[in-house]
């Protein structure tokens, strides 16, 4: 660990701004590890693994706490609480941490935090879970599997009772395989999966360069561009990088370009864009001919995106800031596709976004699938006659994907569907993802 630098006080840090003040979770962490850059691979390593460790796993370790603690977690003052929950991530799942010194720095970080006579509660809690890891009662998978998926995979209880009734009609949890295999593959981590800029380089030219720089390149399953990379210390710092080389993007994202597949000359309207991945990928489709305009709604978002207009040497994309809400009459039938990429409840990506899994509630669902519904009505009459759109989450609720698409079809008649898609995660396969392609009638 580094000597200047206090890396559990990091983590409690991000801990508290994610579970009090609602941060985002990997922006918080990115803002750190941007902060301290100096910091050596192994300190940045272990930071970012229990910060995210502790998040995913948060409502299992809540459960072992609540099984040890006189006091419940939902009584705790914040700062103990996420002290004691890092510390059991550490005894569970960080062999590499010995016990006593999960126990040990715990207490010196609560006493160093002001909480000086709590630091034998503290002490207390940690030594009694340490003893007793391995006889910890878990939920009954036969006579309560509900819990046991909850607990098992830290989703809340509601999340599972909706992808029951949503992928599975309702069946009986217990015999859900499936169910649990994607509840698993949000515990698995995602890779970091990368698509070449075939503007500048051939795949085969970038896996080359990539691995001079002591990167180990993987090609993706059914994407010639597209390759899983790891071994890297900073991905900003590879050289390929800077130059625009390739574009780090989920592969299940990359099949909503591929599901648009424009053509040369295309005038592309992409409503929500940043940060420009789809706008990019597109573009380089194109091959530099016809034109994208790519929005969002804040000057920060365009920026995003503009940015990596620059760094991926395209041209014939138009940033533009502009609420997606809001019909534009001067795009009045005049688009060839329309991509609407929109917000949504992110379900999908929650092996990413750990925070998801406990800041998301189905009344957040219901209004997000009414915004989505509001930005369809208004960027579908962009479409011409013979025209496209997809319309595309990184989520897996049906209340925004299926019954949008199908709200969307029954109000608009003008449009029939080619095609739906909706992309659950593998371990070792890409996010959450839901895919819907409309045509415009002549």
């Amino acid at each position: 660990m580094s000597e200047t630098v206090n890396i559990r006080q990091l983590v409690l840090d991000i801990l508290l701004r994610v579970t009090k003040q609602e941060a985002y979770s990997h922006i918080a962490l990115q803002q750190v590890l941007e902060k301290y850059q100096y910091l050596d691979k192994k300190d940045r390593a272990f930071l970012t693994r229990m910060t995210e460790g502790t998040l995913e796993y948060l409502i299992q370790i809540d459960y072992i706490i609540d099984q040890f603690s006189k006091v419940p977690v939902r009584k705790m003052k914040p700062v103990i609480c996420n002290i004691i929950r890092s510390g059991v991530y550490q005894i569970r799942y960080m062999d590499a941490v010995p016990d006593a010194a999960a126990c040990n720095e715990a207490v010196l970080l609560a006493k160093k935090k002001g909480f000086r006579n709590l630091s034998g509660f503290v002490n207390g809690v940690l030594r009694g879970i340490s003893r007793s890891k391995d006889r910890i009662v878990w939920p009954d998978k036969e006579n309560d599997p509900l819990t046991f998926l909850s607990v098992r995979y830290s989703i809340p209880k509601w999340m599972i009772q909706m992808w029951r009734q949503d992928l599975y009609g309702g069946s009986e949890l217990t015999e859900l395989t499936d169910m649990e295999q994607m509840l698993q593959a949000f515990l698995h981590p995602a890779p970091v999966t990368i698509r070449t800029n075939t503007n500048l380089c051939t795949p085969d030219e970038l896996a080359s360069r990539l691995a001079a720089e002591g990167v180990d390149v993987v090609p993706c399953k059914d994407l010639s561009d597209a390759f899983s990379i790891s071994g890297f210390d900073h991905l900003k710092a590879l050289s390929g990088f800077k130059e625009g080389l390739f574009y780090v993007q989920d592969v299940s994202s990359m099949l909503v370009a591929h599901t648009a597949a424009p053509r040369e000359g295309d005038f592309v309207v992409d409503v929500c864009a940043a940060p420009g991945g789809k706008a990019v990928h597109m573009a380089q489709m194109m091959h530099g001919a016809g034109h994208i305009l790519a929005r969002d709604l804040t000057e920060y978002k365009v920026n995003l995106l503009t940015d990596n207009i620059r760094r991926c040497q395209v041209s014939n994309i138009q940033p533009q800031i502009w609420d997606a809400r809001v019909p534009d009459p001067a795009l009045a039938q005049r688009a060839d596709l329309v991509v609407a990429d929109l917000p949504c409840s992110g379900l999908g990506v929650m092996r990413r976004k750990k925070d998801i899994r406990f800041h998301m509630t189905p009344e957040k669902i219901t209004e997000l699938a009414g915004l989505q519904r509001e930005i369809l009505a208004a960027v579908s009459q962009y479409v011409r006659p013979g025209g496209r759109m997809v319309y595309s989450t990184c989520t897996i609720s049906r209340q925004e994907n299926e019954e949008n698409a199908m709200w969307f079809l029954k109000e608009h008649t003008d449009f029939k569907m080619l095609g739906s898609r909706q992309i659950l995660p593998g371990p070792m396969e890409g996010d959450g993802f839901y895919i819907a392609h409309f045509r415009k009638e002549p």
